[in-house]
């Protein structure tokens, strides 16, 4: 091949070369548009959704115009700060609730064996306060299920409890769980390496060989609050218990025995309470459960930099 035709091929695959780069360019300017299009687009939606949600009261509640209503609050499953029972979510679905001028009176439906003694005791507190705050508003809990531990610890706070004649009631005991392995480690031959600064930072170690005076601290810290969940019942109870001493023990009963001992008031269902007791049979749910909106609200942040990731380096971020 001459000289010149090697400067020809040269020449020709360079502007090739050229024509690719440009055109993939041109390509990449695109989709980049179409994406900041999408963007736009896609946020202009998200926010218009939040907006209507807002303008038609989805965050505020229920709203039923000039009619009476029984306002009911679900409590299921355990009571902790990252589950639906938790205390921010009852009491919001209470303040709420209280705050209705069209509320009657509200229902406490409980189905839960307890959970945080620390989340249980803000929303018996946050009861009290509003019912001072609402006299007028008379509170009740009805007990389906369960109503154990941590949720009788809240429907001790409402003016009566009813339940089911087969529902399982008490529970009014603290409980601290472990393991030992101190054995097992020694018959592995494993040796167990604990560093810690403060005398006591590593005690209960489950490894190490339990020691008197850490059981010692503990059962004053149970006990310590097995008496504030006693105060509590004591405080929301009074007279209606029965001098037995069983009740503070951490034994459950039947609603049907649950009476005799005063731990509940009668017998009855959320509709009954409604009907008979408030005596608006109309209920509205104001129990605060994480939305459609909400779980989205999440997740959006997250997938919105991965997006935006792709497409600006073109490689997804994980």
């Amino acid at each position: 091949m001459s000289e010149q035709q090697s400067s020809h091929h040269q020449a020709e695959f360079e502007r090739a070369l050229v024509n690719k780069i440009a055109s993939e360019a041109i390509t990449e300017q695109r989709r980049a548009r179409r994406w900041s299009v999408f963007f736009k687009l896609f946020m202009v939606g998200y926010i218009s959704i939040f907006t209507i949600y807002y303008l038609v009261g989805g965050i505020d509640g229920p709203s039923l115009g000039g009619e009476k209503h029984t306002a009911l609050i679900d409590i299921s499953g355990i009571i902790s700060a990252d589950s639906e029972a938790s205390a921010d979510y009852i009491v919001s679905g209470l303040r709420a609730a209280f705050e209705d001028k069209n509320t009657a009176g509200i229902i406490l439906r409980i189905n839960s064996p307890g959970g945080s003694p620390v989340q249980a005791g803000y929303v018996n507190d946050e009861i009290y306060r509003l019912r001072d705050e609402y006299p007028d508003i008379p509170i009740y809990s009805v007990i389906t299920d369960v109503c154990a531990s941590g949720g009788y610890y809240i429907a001790a706070a409402a003016d009566k409890i009813y339940a089911d004649k087969a529902s399982v009631v008490g529970s009014i005991g603290v409980i601290m769980s472990g393991f030992g392995f101190v054995d097992s480690i020694e018959k592995l031959g494993i040796e167990r390496r604990l560093l810690h600064a403060g005398k006591n930072k590593g005690f209960l170690d489950p490894f190490s060989p339990l020691k008197a005076e850490d059981v010692e601290h503990v059962e004053t810290l149970l006990t310590d609050i097995h008496q504030q969940f006693v105060d509590a019942v004591m405080k929301g109870r009074g007279d209606r218990l029965a001098n037995d001493e069983k009740i503070f023990s951490g034994l459950i009963w039947t609603g049907e025995q649950s009476i005799a001992l005063g731990l509940v008031d009668a017998l009855g269902s959320a509709g009954y309470v409604a009907r008979e007791v408030i005596g608006v049979e109309e209920i509205v749910d104001f129990t605060k459960r994480e939305s459609f909106l909400d779980r989205f609200a999440n997740e959006i942040g997250a997938t919105f930099a991965r997006a935006i990731g792709t497409t600006l380096t073109g490689f997804d971020i994980r």
